[in-house]
């Protein structure tokens, strides 16, 4: 504790926030793509057979595990005079903003069009270039979270700003989205979903490009690179060299089939219980919670370590879900019997993801010191793209696999028209488990990396100790004796 006291803060108030509103600009479209509505637009929405949904993405989900460290191995190979990531983070807003426009607008653009094929294609190239341009972003992004600051307090708390801001601004388009899907279904408003998943597309894209590009004009890299520039297989040779950081990557890939609940969570609640706005009614309590989580994140750690909460909450997020689950079992089609489990599930989960949203992050940012405290080289390109590659590849299997179960659960769309319990399969039953607790359960087997995790504790502080003076010396000196005194 007296450590942090001391601890030189480079960071102000207005950089923190402007760079947590960047994370909202960012985050309000990548929330239709994550946020468990991919499945559901290209299946129910443009009318692209489940099998081919699932092939693509998990084909996307492959291909980032090359391309995610290959786009990092490259920022950590530029060398401008405005820092390393900076210039991708000027760059890619408006690419971004452009693709998920066109992302959903292809059920539009091609209505007319009766070729499976012409729709596979577009469904491709769309995703596969919008997916290109976050990449980059999104490494660039994090990777400043490192960057920003030599001071672990300072990353707490712009990680913590980003984390909370956009869940505030970004998280709006999984508040408007679910209402505008409800209110066509039930012919509120003159939009079929067609237009609804456009304008959203349309809003998003322009939301993007305001406000992520201000990390780009009002962050800094204070952290200085080597003026040596490094190939890209001296990157993936990094991530290799870095034990810490690979514990971290088994762990998340382990994680994988957790995510299944995530996908068929907008099925349920579209198909089962008739609404999607149920979801946002029920997780109203679980985000004042989440919030509350945030302010005691930091009295958790100071009794247990990053590595002793990841595996707590996994632990506390499986046993939630059981008692979910069992609970429901007999009235899952009744929205009086399941609301109230439901709130149960959403306030544990928002309590976990809170941590969620902080601990693996400044666990990244650790295994960026600990490299450099070994050789004197930060990479926080390779280090950040293997965080973003794994999360898109846990994403994009998770989904390939929840789209996949659909005909098996007996979910199918013929001619846009959606059909369940299709060979006696009971749909309904089936949507309840893997959201609920199958996916949950299976995800407990990611905690077993954390036993092996050691950069903590009187290591972690040695590393700081050794490393403080002498990047708090050069820092200042790169920023013009930038600390700043409050």
């Amino acid at each position: 504790m007296e450590e942090s006291k001391k601890e030189i803060r480079y960071v102000g108030v207005k950089e923190t926030v402007m760079y947590g509103i960047a994370n909202a600009g960012q985050v309000f479209g990548y929330n239709l793509v994550a946020g468990g509505f991919l499945s559901y637009f290209f299946v129910t929405v443009f009318g692209i057979d489940s099998r081919a949904v699932s092939f693509m993405i998990l084909v996307c989900g492959i291909w980032d595990t090359i391309n995610d460290p290959v786009m990092g191995s490259l920022i950590d190979k530029t060398r401008t005079r405005y820092g390393k990531l900076r210039p991708y983070l000027l760059l890619v807003p408006i690419p971004i903003s452009i693709m998920t426009a066109l992302l959903f607008s292809g059920p539009l653009l091609l209505q007319d069009v009766k070729s499976a094929a012409v729709k596979i294609v577009y469904m491709y190239l769309s995703y596969i270039i919008w997916e290109f341009f976050y990449t980059i972003g999104d490494v660039s992004f994090w990777g400043m979270s490192s960057a920003i600051s030599p001071s672990p307090g300072d990353r707490s708390r712009v990680i913590t700003s980003a984390r909370i801001i956009s869940s505030v601004i970004g998280g709006l388009s999984t508040v408007i989205l679910p209402v505008l899907i409800d209110a066509s279904n039930n012919h509120a408003i003159g939009w079929n979903l067609k237009q609804v998943f456009c304008f959203m597309g349309v809003v998003a894209g322009i939301i993007g490009a305001l406000l992520f590009s201000l990390a780009g004009f009002f962050t800094k890299e204070r952290v200085v690179q080597s003026t040596k520039e490094q190939s890209v297989f001296d990157g993936f040779k990094y991530m290799f060299k870095n034990k810490p950081l690979l514990i971290l990557i088994i762990s998340n890939v382990l994680s994988i089939l957790g995510g299944i609940g995530n996908v068929l969570a907008n099925y349920y609640y579209i198909t089962v219980l008739g609404y999607a706005t149920i979801s946002l009614l029920v997780g109203i309590p679980g985000t004042i919670v989440g919030y509350v989580t945030y302010a005691i994140i930091p009295k958790v750690k100071a009794r247990l370590s990053n590595r002793q909460i990841m595996i707590l909450n996994a632990f506390l997020n499986a046993g939630a879900s059981l008692i979910c689950f069992l609970a429901g079992i007999k009235h899952y089609d009744e929205i009086k019997w399941v609301a109230p489990i439901l709130v149960f599930k959403y306030m544990v989960n928002a309590y976990i993801q809170s941590f969620n949203f902080v601990i693996p992050m400044e666990m990244i940012g650790d295994t960026v010191d600990y490299m450099e405290w070994k050789t004197g080289e930060r990479n926080e390109g390779i280090s950040f793209s293997v965080l973003t590659f794994v999360g898109k590849l846990s994403g994009s299997v998770s989904t390939s696999i929840g789209t996949a179960l659909l005909p098996l659960i007996g979910y199918v769309v013929v001619d846009d028209v959606v059909k369940t319990n299709v060979g006696g399969v009971n749909t309904n039953f089936w949507l309840w488990a893997f959201f609920t607790v199958i996916p949950q359960m299976l995800g407990l087997i990611s905690v077993i990396p954390y036993f092996f995790y050691n950069l903590e504790g009187e290591k972690l502080s040695t590393i700081r100790n050794e490393m403080k003076l002498h990047r708090q010396k050069v820092s200042q000196e790169v920023s013009n004796g930038g600390a700043i005194n409050e």
